[in-house]
C-alpha cells in the first residue's frame, strides 16, 4: 500500500471542515491525485459530497459502532490505488461518547490508533492571539493525537492574520492555510444537514469553485507532505457489519430513501447479493424477483404528498410484503407506518404495513449512538443478535400503533431506552440506523 492518511478536524462543528474537506479534494482531484475520502461517524450525507469532489466512492469510519478489525479493512481498502486517504471528522476533534479507550466514536480515536497526523481548521473570528492557548491545548492534550497543520477559517484582513500567527508561531504548529471571511456561498442545508448531493442544481460547478478557493489560500503541497503513510493490511478474518438481509435486494433509492451507508452496500454485494433499486418516487415497486426489500432512510417528510400518491409503489410494496421480508430504516419505518404529518400539519396515508403514526410537524430531535438487540429472526439477524448503530431524526411518534416491537435499544453508554419500532409478519421497522454488527 502507498497510500499516505491525514484527518481534517476541528475544536468544534461550524468551523468549516466540510468546506475544506471538499476544496481539498477537488482541488487535489484537479492535480491528478487519486483521493479517497471518508467520514469519521456515523453521517450519510456528507459521504456523497465526497464521492462527488473525489470521483471515488467515499466511506464511513466509527470507531465506536465498528470494531478495530472493521476499521482497519475498511481503511485498507479504501487505500487501494490511492495516493491519499483523506479523513474528515465530525464534530469536535476529541468529541465522542463515554467508553473504552479509542471506541468513544471521536475522530481522535482514528488519528491516535493509526498515527494519522491532524490538520485542524480553527474558526479564528472574534479573536486573534487567543487562539494560540486554544491550539496548545489541543497540542497536548492527547499525546497520541499529533496536530500536524493548522488552516485559519474566516480571517478578518491580513493584520487578523498576521496577529494569531505571531502568536501561535512559539508553538511550532504550521499554519497552512488562511481562508478570509468572504468565502464563497455555502452549500445549502436542511435539517438533517446539507441537502444531498444528488439534490444539488449544479454540484459540479459548486466543488469546482470551492476546489479552487480552497487552492487560492491553502497550501496544498504542504497539505500533501503532512500525511503520513498508511501501514494497514486488511485483516485476514474482517470485522463483520451487517450481513446481507437477502440475496437479491429491492433497495427503494431517490431523494426520499438515500441514507445507506457505502459500507453495508459493498459487504452486501462482498457477501453475493445483488442490489436492485427501485424508485418510490417514481411510483416503482420493489422488483418482484427481489426476495427482501430494504427501505432506507430519507426524507419522505419533504415528499409526503408523492409517496401518498404513489398507488403502484404502495400497491406493490404491500404485495411485496405478504409474502417476503420488508424492512424499513427511519424514513422507511414513517413509510411503512399508517401516515406521515408533514411540517405543514397535513397528513399523508402510508403503506399502513406497520400500525404507527408520525408527524414532522411536531419536531423533535433524536440523536445519538444506539445498541440494539434483536427481539425475533429477521433480515436484520437472529433473535438475541445485537447491532450498533445510531439515531438521527426529528420525528415524533403520535401513535405507537399495537405491533410487536422490532428491538432492545440502549444508547452508547449502555442506559436502556427501551423496546422500539415494530414487526408485523415479514415487515420490521425502526428509527434504528444500522453500522455493524457488534463483536465480541
Amino acid at each position: 500500500m502507498t497510500a499516505s492518511g491525514l484527518i481534517v478536524s476541528a475544536p468544534r462543528s461550524g468551523s468549516g471542515k466540510t468546506t475544506l474537506t471538499l476544496g481539498l479534494l477537488a482541488a487535489l482531484r484537479g492535480r491528478g491525485v487519486a483521493v479517497t475520502a471518508a467520514k469519521a461517524g456515523p453521517d450519510y450525507i456528507d459521504t456523497a459530497f465526497h464521492a462527488a469532489a473525489s470521483g471515488r466512492a467515499g466511506l464511513n469510519l466509527d470507531s465506536w459502532a465498528m470494531s478495530p478489525a472493521l476499521l482497519d479493512t475498511l481503511m485498507a481498502e479504501a487505500a487501494l490505488d490511492a495516493d491519499l486517504l483523506l479523513i474528515e471528522g465530525a464534530m469536535g476533534l476529541f468529541d465522542g461518547i463515554e467508553a473504552p479507550p479509542g471506541r468513544s466514536g471521536a475522530g481522535a480515536d482514528i488519528a491516535a490508533r493509526h498515527g494519522l497526523p491532524v490538520l485542524l481548521i480553527v474558526d479564528v473570528s472574534g479573536a486573534s492571539q487567543s487562539h494560540a492557548a486554544l491550539l496548545r491545548g489541543f497540542a497536548t492534550h492527547d499525546p497520541k493525537v499529533r496536530i500536524g497543520g493548522v488552516v485559519l477559517n474566516r480571517v478578518g484582513s491580513e493584520r487578523h492574520r498576521r496577529m494569531v500567527a505571531d502568536a501561535v508561531a512559539p508553538l511550532g504548529l504550521p499554519i497552512l492555510g488562511a481562508i478570509p471571511r468572504d468565502a464563497p456561498p455555502a452549500l445549502p442545508e436542511r435539517h438533517l444537514g446539507l441537502v444531498q448531493a444528488e439534490e444539488h442544481p449544479a454540484l459540479g460547478a459548486a466543488l469546482a469553485a470551492l476546489g479552487e478557493h480552497i487552492a487560492r489560500y491553502v497550501d496544498l503541497d504542504a497539505v500533501r507532505r503532512l500525511a503520513a503513510p498508511l501501514g494497514i493490511a486488511a485483516a485476514q478474518v474482517p470485522g463483520v457489519a451487517v450481513p446481507p438481509p437477502g440475496q437479491r435486494i429491492a433497495l427503494a433509492r431517490d431523494a426520499a430513501f438515500s441514507f445507506v451507508y457505502p459500507h453495508l452496500l459493498a459487504a452486501w454485494r462482498r457477501g453475493g447479493a445483488e442490489i436492485l433499486p427501485f424508485s418510490p418516487l417514481a411510483d416503482e415497486a420493489p422488483p418482484d424477483c427481489a426476495d427482501c426489500c430494504w427501505l432506507p432512510g430519507g426524507y419522505p417528510e419533504l415528499h409526503g404528498g408523492r409517496l401518498a400518491a404513489a398507488s403502484g409503489f404502495l400497491a406493490g410494496l404491500r404485495r411485496f410484503a405478504a409474502a417476503r421480508p420488508v424492512h424499513g430504516e427511519c424514513g422507511g419505518h414513517m413509510v411503512l407506518g399508517e401516515g406521515i404529518e408533514d411540517a405543514a400539519g397535513q397528513r399523508h396515508g402510508m403503506a399502513g404495513l406497520l400500525g404507527h403514526s408520525t408527524s414532522f410537524a411536531r419536531r423533535r430531535m433524536n440523536l445519538g449512538y444506539r445498541r440494539a438487540r434483536m427481539l425475533a429472526d429477521g433480515p436484520m439477524g437472529r433473535a438475541g443478535s445485537w447491532l450498533r448503530g445510531h439515531e438521527f431524526h426529528y420525528a415524533t411518534v403520535t401513535d405507537p400503533g399495537r405491533d410487536m416491537p422490532f428491538a432492545l435499544l440502549s444508547d452508547g453508554t449502555g442506559r436502556e431506552l427501551g423496546p422500539a419500532g415494530g414487526r408485523r409478519g415479514f415487515v420490521t421497522g425502526s428509527f434504528f440506523h444500522a453500522i455493524a454488527r457488534e463483536e465480541a
